[in-house]
């Protein structure tokens, strides 16, 4: 595997569409059509015409999408998190879908199949689709939406060291929830009657995100999986702490690969609370191996030959992806 995060073959490929002038009869025309969007997204929109430059693409998707959402919804989209799910998060019903398509198409000058908007599940999933086919290249891979019964058949970290309850795992990408219960056995004492989510635990949980997108969601060579057995923790940079964490919060957990060639695997990791920063890493490292498919294990709930977790206290060479508990 080459050096870095795949690219895909096509990236050479030419855009969908020619870029064409712009006239004042055109702006006059795309005015209109963006009456009831931001003025932003109309300067953006005008740009993109002008010059055929992709990079305003996102603001132009941005505020197509916030022109549709209804006004109590539209303050999730202000910080454009890429994870917002359309249905779920902005209520957008499949006929809603359609008028942004058709709104998009409209304004970016290009074609939409209505067969290619099947896997649009997020926000980040349209802005990438809408990339793709500017710049003229295959569209990526269906994110996968990955519910706790999924993430615990597949993981080798097992409950009570499980700190995932759902995630999102795209080919570049991996997203997932945690909601702090309270219930959890280090809050005991971690701390005496002020119960704080542990800094380790959460690396631990980025860590784990990561063990999910190797499992899930990297590339791999033809025939070959990446083995659950293969895969533990080598060590974080960059690590900053920006504020504390407590029961009844929920973590919003992101990380993407920076590099990868085997046997390691670096990403770069947020956590969030709403909107505030928990914490960041620079970078997290794992390593990882392929087996064939053929005889890749079975399931974790499926009776594999595959080690639950292990205690803190085991051997370094033999624990599976595990933070430092006690730095």
């Amino acid at each position: 595997m080459s050096e870095g995060v795949p690219t895909s073959p096509g990236a050479n490929k030419s855009p969908v569409t020619a870029h064409k002038p712009f006239g004042p009869e055109d702006e006059t025309a795309l005015r209109e059509s963006l009456k009831r969007c931001s003025p932003s997204t109309f300067e953006a929109a005008v740009q993109f015409r002008k010059t055929n430059n992709a990079e305003h693409v996102p603001a132009v998707v941005i505020g197509v999408i916030e022109r549709f959402v209804e006004p109590d919804l539209r303050i999730k989209l202000k910080d454009a998190d890429d994870d917002l799910r359309l249905i779920e998060d902005l209520g957008i019903d499949s006929l809603t879908m359609m008028e942004i398509v058709i709104l998009v198409e409209d304004v970016l000058q290009m074609s939409i199949n209505n067969e290619e908007l099947r896997n649009l599940r997020t926000v980040g999933d349209v802005k990438t689709f809408i990339d793709c086919k500017i710049r003229g290249l295959p569209l990526p891979k269906p994110t996968k939406f990955l519910p706790i019964e999924h993430i615990g058949t597949v993981m080798p970290i097992q409950p009570p060291f499980l700190f995932l309850n759902e995630a999102s795992v795209s080919s570049t990408s991996a997203n997932g929830k945690y909601k702090i219960t309270g219930q959890e056995f280090f809050l005991q004492g971690h701390f005496k009657d002020n119960p704080v989510m542990p800094a380790s635990i959460m690396l631990e949980a980025l860590g784990q995100l990561g063990v999910l997108y190797l499992l899930e969601g990297a590339p791999t060579e033809p025939g070959k999986v990446v083995s659950p057995q293969t895969i533990f923790f080598t060590g974080c940079e960059g690590v900053r702490a920006h504020r504390i964490c407590k029961p009844g919060e929920i973590l919003t957990l992101s990380i993407k690969p920076k590099r990868m060639k085997m046997p390691l695997a670096t990403f770069e990791g947020a956590i969030r609370v709403g909107q505030d920063k928990a914490v960041i890493v620079e970078e997290l490292t794992l390593t990882y191996g392929f087996v064939d498919a053929a005889n890749a294990p079975v399931p974790i709930n499926g009776n594999a030959d595959v080690p639950p977790a292990v205690s803190t206290e085991a051997a370094p060479s033999t624990t599976p992806l595990r933070a430092a508990i006690n730095a």
